[in-house]
């Protein structure tokens, strides 16, 4: 795996870039995630497939966002690295605000390939506020140590369902940097709450009828913990409704296991999606 950065624009896109003879695959990771949120897709897919993660801006060790951030202005990036790259026909992986971004950048681009969204790109309503802004107050929280970090992290995603592994502590000790006399996650609140603010500006009729490439369309159906899931399949009627050539299917993990469990489902879901391509 090659391990580098890409200057877009004045701005610098961290990139884990695994060789493989077909594709590329652009994995875009969620709203507070890092490129290893796509760990166990780049593990199953690499070397079949050239794979390519980010860290979107804002995140792991790319450049910080523009002060007003949102998805659109991520696509934008993820629209530059491709012509940086020089990567012609890719194939979009998006998970959660990575579907959304991934739908953006089909929608503009008609040489996408091929576009998978991993329980995303619907349309927004309260009950994805009700959720996921609680959780975000963790980033802008102080801590003592890097395991101070983790040992936090570790109790919300336990509470989430997800089984504590060393995938799993490895993607978290990435995502916290030291300032100071002290740690802390390296995004920004309030920007990330932007991002997040900007799900509800997506029009799945406005996007997806302008995506002209072949669509999967993974659901989560699993409850969150004791919480229902992120979205319910009605969310997803508009993007299913003018997207002109999807698939859906439905895994019964639910949208956190969906990146930190190996999922074999999905695995095969993705892998038979693409060989329809080839």
């Amino acid at each position: 795996m090659n391990f580098y950065k890409v200057n877009i624009n004045g701005k610098a896109i961290q990139v884990a870039d695994y060789p493989g003879e077909k594709g590329p695959i652009i994995a875009i990771h969620g709203l507070t995630g890092t490129h290893k949120n796509m760990h166990y897709y780049a593990d199953r897919f690499k070397g079949e497939y050239r794979f390519i993660s980010v860290d979107l801006r804002g995140r792991g060790n790319s450049d910080e966002t523009d002060e007003e951030p949102s998805i659109f202005k991520h696509a934008d990036d993820i629209v530059g690295l491709l012509a940086e790259l020089e990567v012609e026909n890719p194939i979009l992986l998006g998970y959660s605000m990575g579907a959304f971004i991934s739908a953006i950048v089909a929608s503009r681009l008609k040489s996408v390939q091929g576009l998978i969204l991993l329980d995303g790109a619907a349309k927004a309503t309260e009950h994805q506020r009700g959720i996921v802004q609680p959780s975000l107050g963790r980033i802008s929280r102080a801590f003592t140590s890097q395991e101070h970090y983790v040992e936090e992290i570790k109790k919300i995603y336990t509470n989430l369902g997800v089984v504590w592994n060393d995938m799993l502590q490895d993607t978290v000790e990435y995502e916290v940097g030291s300032v100071g006399d002290h740690w802390e996650n390296k995004s920004t609140e309030a920007r990330i709450v932007a991002d997040f603010d900007s799900f509800y500006t997506f029009s799945p009729k406005e996007i997806c009828s302008q995506i002209e490439c072949p669509v999967l369309l993974v659901y989560a159906k699993g409850n969150i913990g004791s919480m229902p899931p992120l979205f319910y399949m009605t969310d997803y009627e508009e993007t299913q409704a003018f997207t002109t050539q999807i698939e859906t299917v439905v895994s019964d993990c639910n949208h956190y296991t969906m990146v930190f469990e190996k999922r074999e489902d999905i695995n095969s879901y993705i892998e038979t999606f693409l060989h329809k391509l080839s």
